[in-house]
């Protein structure tokens, strides 16, 4: 079992991007919309940072979606590289 356990945690893939998201209840909204497609995905906002950063953790993570959904919301978002 601790084998398999290292093997999944070796192909999490995380994900920055810069958003425009500002208010808290805004930052819920966006979470809970892409958490909704993508339940086995961690999701967190840095609003404090200058670029408002939504990290996205995950297995085989679908950027061109995630940024996608965040855009339908009236947001922008540009994955970092």
């Amino acid at each position: 079992m601790y084998e398999f356990k290292e093997l999944k945690e070796s192909n999490m893939v995380v994900e920055i991007f810069k958003t425009n998201v500002q208010k808290e209840s805004d930052k819920n909204y966006v979470i809970a919309v892409i958490q909704t497609q993508f339940p086995d995905y961690k999701i967190n906002f840095d609003l404090e940072d200058c670029d408002k950063i939504l990290r996205v953790e995950g297995i085989d993570l679908e950027c061109d979606n995630i940024m996608d959904y965040v855009h339908c919301l009236g947001y922008t978002c540009e994955r970092l590289d």
